[in-house]
């Protein structure tokens, strides 16, 4: 039987202490223990990276803020085969690691569902469905749209096809898809994960537009932006 596969989690986090704990504590309850948890603080200036390590985290420090390159230093500094990456406000569900795991024979790139949650049920099925309906028809124009969120790969793959790159935005997408084209990349109904409704706040069209900007290679940045410290 072979060995299973090793599993890093990597988390990018800027100014997260109020979403931060909720995030490892979700990583804590995996069936399927992961092997590390890395948390890659890009230039944070209040207690994200004192909380990661006093919950036990390996705290990677990235002094330049930008979603991609934290990424990246993730992808960089992970020490097992496999990476899966989930976002500072967001909370895989117990079963997670363990159907990534599951799905990884034969494959160099999984990905799940997400749900908006925190402003109840309705949005959060509603949210699902709508999710999963763009994904069927991402599929069905073969281009899988992988989200830092919940998406795992193989590490090695994963820096022969030159990692995340450099752009603000959308690097999650870049990468899924630079997978596809040279190996088996698959969707995992078992791997779920709970992301916060804040990404509403400027409201649904806003949000709606962000993506699409995202999806068409005009990115509109993450980190770099000026924010309050309770975002990323």
């Amino acid at each position: 039987m072979p060995a299973r596969p090793g599993f890093s989690v990597v988390i990018p986090a800027r100014n997260e202490e109020r979403y931060l704990y909720a995030t490892l504590e979700a990583i804590g309850r995996q069936a399927r223990r992961p092997d590390e948890v890395i948390v890659v603080d890009s230039a944070s200036t209040d207690r994200t990276a004192a909380l990661a390590r006093a919950w036990g985290a390996r705290v990677v420090r990235c002094d330049t803020p930008g979603v991609a390159l934290a990424r990246q230093k993730g992808l960089e500094a992970a020490r097992y085969r496999w990476v899966a990456t989930t976002d500072a406000d967001s909370r895989p569900e117990t079963g997670w690691l363990a159907a990534f795991e599951a799905a990884a024979p034969g494959t160099v790139g999984l990905y799940g569902s997400l749900a908006l949650c925190d402003r109840g049920r309705p949005l959060e099925v509603g949210s699902e469905r709508a999710y999963r309906a763009f994904l069927r028809v991402m599929n069905w124009l073969d281009r899988p749209n992988l989200a830092g969120a919940n998406m795992a790969f193989n590490r090695q793959v994963a820096l022969e096809v030159g990692g995340y790159g450099t752009a603000e935005a959308g690097e999650d997408v870049t990468l899924g898809r630079a997978l596809h084209a040279v190996g088996v990349v698959a969707f995992v109904p078992g791997a779920r994960v709970l992301t916060s409704a804040r990404r509403l706040e400027g409201g649904l069209g806003r949000f709606l537009g962000q993506q699409a900007r995202n999806l068409m290679g005009r990115p509109a940045g993450y980190f770099t932006q000026s924010r309050r410290t309770t975002r990323s």
